[in-house]
């Protein structure tokens, strides 16, 4: 197994891609790539089409997948606001690669039977290691998507995150072998001689103490206990340091425990937004829905929590992964990060590589995170959600 990451800022399209298949073709020493995975910046969006065909004529490869990015992420550099091409090229010997594109028309029902999945898809549960989905968030039901996935795949771990770029319909760009699409997902399936970890960094930290739900209605939490959720934000502000105030003021999340039989550990909670509060009754608005009886907790997130809590999951990953060999990582992180919340460049994968390790670190700055939470895959904002790729043999 062998993995490459290369990026160019050259801001001609033609040029920035002839640097990255020479600097690739030359790593690879003769080999042919069995999987290219690209991401482009929306600087070049008026070439996707001619990028997806270049890159497939430069690169002898078995399959390429990738998407449209706000930003990119190649070779350990996180290239945001100007022109960017990110590849990560990988001989892969003993390992299946089955590419796919779904459209919105073509997802199955909630009832339909799990063959149905395998046929869009041309995968099978029964050896499917890993999947990386990159959904267009205009024309494609994601949360339905995954959902289905899920269900038809449980055993499959489910990597990627939403093209970004594009503000609206038709302005993002899927490119699957030397196509470009504007709708729907495209896939990739991992089977054979591989293994694939996550980790998942949603950057925040709690404040309070875990609550339970006692009245909901759709997505808006009416009580918790015997108390509105006001009431207890409240309390909580009233006991908090002048920065945690701020912070309350300005990045108040909620976390929620999804499995209702899962112990209470920040590992469960999934990281919502919160929409709105009704001050005349006390409820607050979320970005979930939301029953009676789950466990909730308030958070609060700036850069300084962000830095804590990836270097705390990475170094606990660190130690899981000491005397493995890991081959690469995919980093798929919210484009309200990098730069935009730290001031500088290249935070997350600098932090990566002095933990975990100096690997090929290929990605891009989406408009939605995917990873799982319990045994549930999410689509998660403001998170950094990593990749880790070795071989079978290697698995701890």
């Amino acid at each position: 197994m062998n993995w490459i990451s290369a990026v160019s800022d050259i801001s001609d399209y033609d040029k920035a891609i002839s640097e990255i298949s020479l600097d690739i073709k030359q790593k690879l020493n003769g080999k042919k790539a069995d999987l290219v995975i690209l991401f482009v910046s929306s600087h070049h969006s008026i070439n996707y089409e001619k990028i997806a065909s270049l890159f497939s004529e430069k690169i002898n490869t078995k399959c390429i997948i990738g998407c449209s990015a706000a930003g990119v992420i190649g070779n350990g550099h996180e290239v945001e606001r100007r022109a960017g091409i990110a590849a990560c090229a990988a001989y892969l010997p003993n390992v299946e690669i089955t590419p796919f594109h779904i459209q919105q028309n073509e997802l199955p029902n909630e009832d339909a039977n799990p063959n149905e999945w395998f046929n869009i898809t041309g995968l099978r549960s029964d050896n499917c290691k890993a999947m990386m989905i990159l959904p267009d968030p205009f024309t494609i039901r994601s949360d339905n998507l995954l959902a289905g996935l899920d269900y038809a795949f449980p055993e499959t771990t489910k990597i990627g995150a939403l093209a970004s770029g594009g503000g609206q319909p038709g302005s993002n760009a899927l490119f699957i072998n030397n196509k470009s699409y504007t709708y729907g997902a495209v896939g990739v399936g991992f089977s054979g001689d591989l293994s694939v970890e996550t980790i998942v960094a949603q950057g925040c930290r709690p404040i309070g103490e875990p609550m339970i739900v006692t009245d909901a209605d759709i997505n808006v939490i009416n009580k918790i206990g015997d108390k509105t959720p006001l009431e207890i934000l409240g309390e909580i502000f009233e006991k908090s340091s002048i920065r945690e105030k701020r912070l309350i003021r300005r990045s108040l999340q909620i976390g929620i425990i999804m499995d209702r039989f899962s112990s209470v550990n920040d590992e469960e909670f999934l990281i919502r937004n919160i929409l709105g509060a009704d001050e005349e009754d006390g409820s607050i608005a979320i970005g979930e829905m939301i029953n009676e009886g789950q466990i909730i907790q308030f958070y609060i997130r700036d850069a300084k929590t962000a830095d804590e809590d990836l270097k705390i999951i990475l170094e606990k990953y660190a130690d899981k992964f000491e005397g493995n060999k890991l081959e690469s990582a995919l980093l798929f992180s919210c484009l309200g990060r990098g730069q935009y919340l730290y001031g500088a460049p290249n935070h997350d994968t600098n932090l990566f590589t002095n933990i975990v390790g100096d690997i090929p670190i290929t990605g891009f700055f989406s408009n939605g995170e995917i990873g799982s939470i319990g045994d549930q895959t999410f689509l998660h904002g403001y998170t950094s959600s990593f990749a880790l790729f070795k071989s079978e043999k290697q698995k701890t």
